[in-house]
């Protein structure tokens, strides 16, 4: 058992990962600053769940609140950090800059310092598939160079990485960075295209298709990045014999099968029951047109490959989604 920190404890990845983490008997505390990016009213109702846990605690704190994370960190003795919390969204990213800088790379930073000052066993942190940009070569692999970010938050992210490595190095703490690849499935994040598909279908109302639903994605189901997450935060890195090499990994979290837009709408459609309007789109700045992980270092390493099929992910949603909005 362990005492373990989460923070974007009411966000998707966060709710799923404390949930495993308590069933195990780790003791959790979780932190988030609940802002009103998306749905507060979600948020909370994933919290509310995490509370009926004896072995949880909730803190309210913003990343970006140099003073209160490091008295977090005094206050406390952490096995391990996990840091969930960031500013999501490519899109929004281009709309309001400010709010990446000061979450992902200022709030990363002062995780970093509690880390280093209060000796933590294992640091384990959120990237994103977006750090690939603008590669060509698939499938993206942790190797491949990831110098071309197209949005501000694949910067951010990529930023969060080198960061974490100086960290390693310079302290020798270790750290494991796990880049995610479109994450879905039941509490999923409203922002996220599946979701909002899925409502506005339901409502009768157009979604907008863009790149004329021709973009590809490497669409992963939440349980097998929280099985992949879990079996990481077992795993804590090592430095080499002569420490030239700091204790710090990179990994993708990815279901390893790219799925076309288009197929994955008439998934959707199919369990939905109900056909889409389709109000088809070119490609938005910021975007990608194709996702797809090289996940044979996440295997090698700890023993899974996430396998979920859209049909059985999107089943599962749908199912979820029209329960809790009583639909």
């Amino acid at each position: 058992m362990s005492s373990i920190l989460v923070t974007g404890v009411a966000g998707f990845i966060g709710f799923y990962l404390c949930q495993k983490l308590l069933s195990k008997g780790d003791t959790v505390l979780g932190l988030d600053n609940l802002n009103d990016y998306y749905d507060v009213k979600l948020k909370c109702d994933r919290l509310q769940q995490l509370r009926e846990n004896e072995n949880f605690s909730f803190y309210k704190l913003n990343l970006a609140d140099r003073e209160s994370i490091a008295k977090l960190f005094t206050d406390h003795q952490f096995d391990i950090v996990v840091n969930l919390a960031a500013q999501a969204g490519v899109r929004y990213s281009i709309k309001n800059p400010h709010a990446y800088t000061d979450s992902n790379l200022g709030g990363f930073i002062n995780i970093l310092e509690g880390c280093r000052h209060s000796q933590v066993k294992h640091l384990v942190f959120a990237s994103s598939s977006s750090v690939y940009g603008a590669n060509t070569k698939i499938p993206f692999s942790v190797n491949d160079n990831v110098d071309r970010p197209i949005s501000l938050y694949a910067a951010t992210k990529k930023a969060n990485e080198l960061m974490a490595y100086t960290y390693s190095h310079l302290y020798c703490l270790p750290a494991t960075g796990l880049r995610f690849f479109t994450v879905y499935g039941p509490w999923g994040r409203p922002d996220m295209a599946y979701y909002s598909f899925t409502k506005s279908i339901l409502a009768g109302e157009p979604i907008n298709v863009f790149n004329y639903g021709k973009m590809q994605r490497d669409f992963t189901y939440i349980d097998d990045i929280i099985e992949g997450v879990v079996r990481v935060i077992d795993k804590i890195p090592t430095p080499d014999l002569d420490a030239s090499i700091p204790p710090y990994k990179i990994y993708n979290i990815g279901n390893n099968q790219p799925v076309e837009l288009l197929h994955f709408i008439e998934v959707l459609e199919s369990h939905l029951g109900k056909k889409a309007q389709k109000n088809f789109l070119p490609m938005q700045p910021g975007d990608v047109e194709i996702t797809y992980a090289d996940v044979d270092d996440l295997v090698q390493y700890v023993g899974f490959r996430p396998n979920t099929p859209i049909e059985v992910g999107l089943e599962k949603f749908t199912s979820w989604f029209k329960s809790y909005y009583g639909i």
